[in-house]
This record gives structure tokens, C-alpha cells and sequence, in this order.
């Protein structure tokens, strides 16, 4: 299990842009994004196979397109129970705190890939300590 990609926006309900390595905060969230705060969703997952699906399924999408913040490789997030704790790299942990989502509304990546898999397949999660996370970097359920 690894991180493929990571992805961060200045605006909610757009694309994310990919970046090499971010720094997770405490009880934040990735630094520079705009899902961070102090709240239940600080960090959203997807796993790339759920990407690679809707690429099979004729979507022009890609890594952020989502506005996931970290894609993994290897584990089905949507399988895992509220409260798992999940380290990433060497020192970042998370706890689930969100299974999928209800959106209000039809937002600009809606719009822009044709289907938003988010409501169904992402995951989300608050920050319990920091760290520097990295593509390639493995990841492990602790708890």
C-alpha cells in the first residue's frame, strides 16, 4: 500500500493540483488546501483504482480531479469502518472520520469529468499528528 498522488486547491469544489510531497498538519489538514480547518473532513482519500474505473468508463479524469487529497494504491478506503487509524510516511496518522459524502449540490468537477465518485468512494479523515508525506511514501492501517 502506497501513495500515489497528492493533491492540493485553493478554492473548494474545483480540481486539485498535484504536488510532489505536502506537510500534514494537526488537527488541520494539508497545508495550502482548502478542505483544511477544524473539522471532521481535513484530508479526503480515494483509491487510484476507483480513478483508473472511471477512466475505463470513458471520464477524462486524473490524479485531483476529484479533489481527493491523497490516492493510494492498494486498499479499498469505502471498506474501512469510521474511527481506523491509518500513519502515512514515517509520522503522519489519520483517523476516519467519513465514509463518502452527500453533495448539496452538482459542483464545477461534476460538471468538468462528467461524474463526481467522491459522494461514493472517497473517504475522509482528521489529522492526529503531523508530518511530511511524499509520492511513493507506504502507509499502514495501525488501529
Amino acid at each position: 500500500m502506497k501513495i500515489q498522488s497528492i493533491a492540493v486547491s485553493k478554492k473548494k469544489g474545483t480540481r486539485k493540483e498535484c504536488v510532489d510531497q505536502a506537510r500534514l498538519l494537526e488537527n488541520f489538514g494539508l497545508e495550502g488546501d482548502a478542505h483544511a480547518g477544524d473539522w471532521h473532513r481535513q484530508v479526503s482519500f480515494l483509491a487510484s483504482e476507483s480513478i483508473e474505473q472511471a477512466r475505463s468508463q470513458g471520464l477524462d479524469v486524473t490524479f485531483g480531479d476529484f479533489a481527493e487529497n491523497i490516492a493510494t494504491i492498494g486498499i479499498d478506503w469505502k471498506a474501512l469502518p469510521v474511527g481506523t487509524r491509518v500513519q502515512l510516511g514515517d509520522t503522519a496518522i489519520v483517523e476516519i472520520t467519513q465514509i463518502g459524502k452527500e453533495c448539496v449540490k452538482k459542483c464545477a468537477i461534476y460538471y468538468q469529468a462528467g461524474d463526481c465518485i467522491m459522494p461514493r468512494e472517497g473517504v475522509f479523515a482528521r489529522v492526529l499528528a503531523g508530518g511530511v508525506i511524499r509520492i511513493g511514501d507506504p502507509f499502514e492501517i495501525i488501529e
